[in-house]
């Protein structure tokens, strides 16, 4: 109900692959053991995509706007135009610490 859908077939790194044997089953959920089908998986994330995107200049911002002067009733009135042509995405950055992927199966902290 509602679900993503995520751990569903074993596709993702954290999730166990759902035989009766599986060595994450026997009490010890909260073990950092790799899963078999992805042998180098590691529940941390090094990396992400950037919401910033350079313009045409080389500034680097989230948005960018272009000053217009319109001219209603004889009077003149500035108005900020978003532009959203000719922008570059940054990429992929790299954090400067790792996160825990949002799919790892460990409960952190009990309060």
């Amino acid at each position: 109900m509602g679900g993503s859908g995520s751990k569903s077939k074993g596709f993702w790194p954290f999730s166990g692959s759902g035989s009766v044997d599986d060595p994450t089953k026997d009490g010890n959920e909260q073990s950092l053991a790799r899963v078999r089908s992805f042998p180098g998986a590691t529940p941390f994330v090094f990396t992400r995509r950037s919401s910033l995107f350079f313009d045409e200049d080389g500034d680097l911002a989230h948005e960018f706007y272009e000053e217009t002067i319109v001219t209603k009733n004889g009077r003149k009135r500035a108005k900020l135009k978003r532009i959203q042509k000719n922008l570059t995405p940054q990429g992929i950055i790299k954090l400067d610490h790792p996160c825990i992927h949002v799919d790892f199966p460990v409960v952190l902290c009990e309060a």
